[in-house]
């Protein structure tokens, strides 16, 4: 562990996907000399026939700063510090060893260490996560935490709405931290839990769960299911209370646009057939000619 870091006059900056884009700007904006940004190499995105560049590394080519693939590059750019935020890359211990670097992580460490920290702590229904600023460390995630701050998570709280508020309660600790030093970071305190990046069969709708449950799947973005053969994903939906006086019906029976889950029920709103465009659920019910009752998912 390291002690405290004084402000820091020349930064570099390691990241790649959106969310690491405010926090560039934020150095930035700090007044910091930024003479380096390094970002994956260019890729096909999607349906794209080309590579194209990350948005870290378009909004470097925008605020006109030097950037690069190459991780090497940051021993010879001569920098006090990096920030590193989503950069996509293990770290080798050899550039660890001499250059210091802070890593902006999206929760309260050591719970949900690794890729998807977002998306597991609204799976396994938390109510407070956060962002940490921490030292990066040869280990996952392990390095100790410079300071935090929390993020409540309701039960509406979508990942890209919780992605926003922890870039937004990351901001003025990373400005507090350029402007003042980082201060003597603390070893995290508890058991880790690890947040594995997530896989198609994690956002596969099994009714047999609660509403409420699938409820966070759907939040986390992708929720698929099948009718009839077909994949068809689940942008929104909320969970409602099965009336105790109607017939029962098997987890997966779809009734309207409800479908009936191990405990409660689904209330679709917007969904996407597959090889469409995402409608509104009760347009898709209408046009699908299904029978009320029909299993999804079998």
């Amino acid at each position: 562990m390291t002690g405290p870091l004084a402000p820091p006059s020349r930064v570099a900056f390691l990241g790649t996907p959106q969310i690491a884009v405010p926090l560039l700007r934020t150095v930035v904006d700090s007044g910091v000399e930024v003479p380096l940004v390094v970002s994956r190499a260019d890729a096909r995105r999607g349906r794209r026939a080309h590579a194209t560049p990350s948005p870290v590394k378009a909004a470097a080519v925008e605020l006109g700063l030097a950037v690069t693939d190459d991780l090497d590059a940051v021993l010879d750019a001569d920098v006090d510090l990096a920030i590193v935020v989503a950069y996509g890359r293990i770290i080798p211990a050899s550039l660890l060893d001499r250059v210091p670097m802070v890593n902006v992580h999206f929760s309260l460490l050591p719970r949900w260490r690794g890729a998807a920290p977002v998306e597991r702590a609204i799976l396994a229904g938390d109510q407070v996560t956060g962002v940490c600023l921490m030292e990066v460390a040869q280990a996952l995630d392990a390095g100790a935490v410079y300071s935090s701050a929390e993020v409540p998570i309701t039960s509406t709280t979508t990942a890209v709405q919780l992605r926003d508020q922890l870039v937004e309660a990351s901001v003025p600790l990373l400005q507090a931290a350029l402007a003042d030093g980082f201060p003597q970071p603390q070893p995290q305190v508890g058991e880790p839990v690890y947040a594995d990046k997530l896989t198609a069969d994690d956002l596969r709708i099994d009714w047999e769960r609660s509403a409420v449950e699938l409820d966070r799947v759907v939040r986390v973005g992708g929720a698929w299911t099948t009718v009839a053969g077909k994949r068809l994903k689940i942008w929104v939906a909320s969970p409602v209370s099965a009336d105790p006086t109607g017939p029962q019906a098997a987890p997966g029976a779809l009734h309207g646009t409800q479908v009936t889950c191990g405990d409660g029920v689904l209330e679709l709103t917007l969904v996407q057939s597959e090889g469409k465009g995402r409608t509104d659920a009760a347009a898709w019910r209408a046009g699908a000619r299904l029978d009320d009752g029909v299993i999804l998912g079998d």
